[in-house]
């Protein structure tokens, strides 16, 4: 029994999604079988439900966010295809020296974190949406008083223009010192 999702690839394809998100040939077609696996319509896309059904998402706190973040492109609606798929995973790709890719460099991932804090898309983390990531983080774990002081903390020390919101820029100052390229990649097999 052959297998059916690398039958579906052609060489073509694989090269300019390698070329695209960096991901070695093998990487590729391993992710398409994932793919594959789950779209349970055999459509070849998607759905918001399809990635649900991934239990390391579904029981994440943040696993509606995560799966909004295959949804954000060029006003997709309701279904993600394969290339659009790896373009978003190709953020979690470890950074590698002298093979710095557009999706993976520190950047674009402290971009894809930063588009998980800004629930109304508008380009600034506010406090709500800050009080709302941190209660989908811990739930009822910490009282309200002391999420909305952490909250409160986080915008005072972020923000440098004192329009009590944080920008891009000013989330990336923030978070200086910390090692994105560890934090935010995912080691693919080959």
């Amino acid at each position: 029994m052959g297998n059916r999702s690398s039958l579906l690839l052609r060489e073509e394809e694989i090269a300019q999604i390698q070329e695209e998100t960096g991901f070695t040939p093998n990487q590729i077609e391993r992710l398409y079988s994932r793919f594959t696996s789950l779209d349970r319509g055999d459509c070849g896309t998607l759905s918001r439900d399809d990635f649900l059904r991934i239990p390391e998402l579904a029981i994440n706190p943040l696993g509606e966010r995560i799966v909004n973040s295959f949804f954000q492109d060029e006003g997709l609606n309701d279904r993600v295809n394969f290339r659009q798929f790896m373009h978003v995973l190709a953020h979690f790709r470890p950074i590698k020296k002298n093979k710095e890719n557009k999706l993976n460099s520190r950047e674009e991932k402290l971009r894809f974190a930063f588009k998980m804090y800004d629930l109304d898309n508008d380009d600034m983390i506010s406090k709500d949406e800050l009080l709302a990531i941190l209660h989908m983080m811990v739930g009822a774990n910490i009282s309200e008083e002391q999420l909305t002081s952490i909250a409160e903390r986080t915008i005072l020390e972020a923000d440098e223009d004192g329009d009590q919101m944080i920008s891009f820029e000013e989330f990336c100052k923030a978070l200086q010192r910390t090692d994105v390229a560890q934090k935010m990649s995912i080691r693919f097999l080959n």
